[in-house]
């Protein structure tokens, strides 16, 4: 199976997500839309460590950080859904989205659709502050109304017992992990976070 991490919002966590997500599945990364420098596959691999792992080079990538859809027409590109082609490889991949699901990346399509076109499973990131809950259960609307399959919720930030309860309840989602804010994340951290997360992977 191949993993797409979307997110309630931007700067909700997802390189994060990915990098402990990879190290723990020791799958390869590919984040098939960069818009903006330094990469996201850069950070990623400065913070992975497994020798199994494949970074696969991004499909689009653009030097404006904005949204897709204006990072490719500032640069004069037009991008399709069926530019995305699934990197050829044995191993499972995990890909990062861009921004959080209803981001475009063209006048008709959006980043979400990337995951739907190539059948992947979702991990939604949602980070936790005042507002959240109305983003986090939106996003699961769209979600489940255009069927996804959906492998479960990662929770970033500092601990919300009532606002995690209330999502898990109305979403029905199951909790893959819960990060804590975190100083400076390092190949440790993540490996440590990884082994955390295989704790409830294949409940």
């Amino acid at each position: 199976m191949n993993y797409f991490v979307t997110a309630i919002g931007t700067d909700s966590g997802k390189t994060l997500v990915s990098s402990i997500l990879v190290e723990a599945l020791k799958a390869d990364y590919w984040k098939p839309i960069q818009a903006g420098f330094p990469t996201d596959t850069e950070e990623v691999k400065k913070l992975v460590s497994n020798s199994i792992t494949q970074f696969h080079p991004e499909t689009h990538q653009l030097k404006l950080p904005a949204s897709p859809h204006a990072a490719a027409r500032f640069e004069h590109l037009h991008i399709q859904l069926d530019d995305f082609v699934e990197p050829e490889t044995t191993n499972e991949i995990v890909v990062e989205g861009a921004g959080g699901v209803l981001v475009p990346i063209n006048q008709e399509d959006f980043v979400i659709d990337i995951a739907k076109e190539l059948e992947m499973e979702i991990i939604l990131v949602a980070n936790l502050y005042l507002g959240s809950i109305n983003h986090t259960l939106l996003t699961v609307d769209y979600l489940k109304r255009n069927n996804f399959n959906v492998k479960g919720i990662i929770f970033n930030g500092d601990g919300n017992p009532e606002s995690e309860q209330i999502i898990l309840k109305h979403s029905g989602y199951r909790p893959l992990l819960h990060l804590p804010k975190l100083g400076k994340v390092t190949p440790e951290v993540i490996q440590y976070w990884a082994d955390q997360l295989m704790l409830s992977w294949y409940e």
